[in-house]
């Protein structure tokens, strides 16, 4: 019988099928990090469980980390408590440990893949939503909670409602400036924030096909932004020539036996889906945030939307969020000043963005006014950025340049908005409160926007400011 990704990978993993009719799924990768672990392994104490299976279980420490100031202990003393724990934790219970500073240490999303860790047909779990990273790969990858990180933990298994699977099929190429970001707010502004409840999408098409690695991650990243559980890619050429010769993935004949099963995976031409999307890739624009959830989105060109154009239903939240934005309906978001500019995070802190970014911004400065921050994901990804240059071009133009962390993504550490500044940021949530302030704005746009907010002062169009020709990068 014809089945998709989604289908063959959960069989294979099932457990067995609990009274409720959840599913008892095996977790091949557990990721750990320091925010959801410690209460999970106070439980494992209390129960006097051991991890049964430490060997499947690689932390990091990536959400408070400070990315100026390390050294220990950390000036934040809840921080410093997390990060202790985390470090008698994985000692107790032997599990691999990437510690601040180390030569593996970063966000949990861009060291798993880095690593070889990811994998394709793999079932991934982590205590954080955007575990869906982890899907471009073709593995089963799902966000989860504390009391779920001490199941993993204690039995290598969740319980999990089986889901629906949606396929999103983005044909065509994407225009000059367009990038997987714009893609994944597109999605989401076309299916609303709530479109994928229930459901693991499946991103396919001439688009996703043309995607390196790094841009599919990005992609799968903010599919739980619209709901959905899981996202994924089908693992191809692309999938396989990013692994290749990656410190965890197989080797010698090993891996010959590895790519044949990986392709085998790949859904059925003939599968059969509950639901297909399809968008027209060279229809997207530049996609920026004008709101307070993801799905408010728009294009650069298109004005912030009127009562009129908003449903009945979405009528409270369009208001909440002109009223946090200081915006009014029927203006477009361009030109609208900017105080904070920030290029990281798990979404986009990888050396593909960095590289993009620096290609645009040679040659500019940072706008006076403007605090502009550039946060590499991962130890790895900040070496070779040096190495090539690319911290440097970035200096040169104005940007602080970070050491490695979720940084202002969500605020759990020192980079953190003032009052009411706006903030132009290439993360993956831009609610109320998000970026450490109440009052706080935040614009979710790709990192080269991002970098032309940083050297205009405004948001702004990075096809314009930087004469962007050809396709994406």
């Amino acid at each position: 019988m014809p089945r998709t990704l989604f289908h063959k990978v959960w069989d294979a993993h099932t457990v067995g099928t609990l009274p409720d009719g959840r599913t008892q799924l095996f977790v091949g990768l557990h990721l750990v990090h320091e925010v959801t672990s410690p209460q999970a392994f106070a439980a494992l104490d209390e129960l006097g469980l051991p991890v049964a299976y430490p060997q499947c279980t690689v932390a990091t420490v990536d959400h408070i980390v400070p990315t100026d100031d390390t050294a220990r202990p950390l000036k934040d003393p809840l921080a410093e408590a997390m990060l202790a724990a985390l470090e008698r934790n994985t000692a107790k219970h032997g599990i691999a440990f990437h510690a601040a500073g180390q030569d593996h240490q970063g966000i949990v999303h861009i060291i798993g893949p880095e690593l070889g860790l990811t994998q394709p047909g793999m079932t991934v779990a982590c205590g954080d939503s955007h575990t869906s990273t982890h899907g471009a790969f073709g593995a089963i990858a799902l966000g989860i909670g504390t009391s779920q990180v001490r199941d993993v933990l204690a039995t290598q298994t969740i319980a999990l409602e089986p889901l629906r699977v949606r396929r999103v099929e983005i044909s065509g190429a994407l225009g000059p400036g367009v990038y997987a970001k714009d893609v994944a707010l597109h999605v989401i502004r076309t299916l609303g924030v709530n479109g994928g409840v229930g459901f693991a999408y499946e991103f396919a098409g001439d688009v996703v096909d043309a995607m390196s690695m790094e841009e599919r991650m990005t992609l799968c990243n903010m599919s739980i932004e619209g709901g959905a559980r899981v996202g994924y890619v089908n693992p191809d050429d692309t999938t396989f020539a990013f692994l290749r010769g990656r410190p965890h993935a197989p080797q010698g004949e090993d891996w010959e036996a590895a790519v044949t099963w990986w392709r085998s995976l790949a859904s059925d031409a003939d599968a059969v889906y509950d639901d297909v999307v399809h968008l027209d890739g060279s229809a997207i624009a530049p996609t920026v945030t004008w709101g307070i959830n993801p799905g408010q989105a728009l294009g650069i060109d298109e004005p912030i939307p009127s009562a009129d154009d908003v449903p009945a239903a979405d009528r409270g939240t369009w208001q909440e969020a002109l009223a946090h934005m200081s915006l009014q309906p029927g203006v477009p978001l361009a030109g609208t000043r900017v105080d904070v500019a920030f290029i990281g995070s798990c979404t986009n802190g990888r050396l593909s963005d960095l590289r993009a970014v620096a290609a645009a911004v040679k040659g500019h400065k940072v706008a006076p006014g403007v605090k502009a921050l550039v946060v590499p994901g991962s130890w790895e990804v900040a070496r070779e950025a040096e190495a090539e240059g690319i911290a440097q071009v970035l200096q040169e133009a104005g940007f602080e340049w970070r050491k490695p962390g979720c940084s202002m993504c969500l605020a759990m550490n020192p980079d953190k908005l003032v009052g009411d500044q706006l903030c132009a940021s290439s993360s993956n949530r831009n609610f109320k409160g998000r970026q450490g302030s109440a009052t706080g704005r935040t614009v979710l746009m790709s990192p080269v926007m991002v970098a032309a907010a940083a050297v205009t002062g405004q948001v702004a169009d990075a096809r314009q400011v930087f004469g962007l020709q050809g396709g994406a990068a």
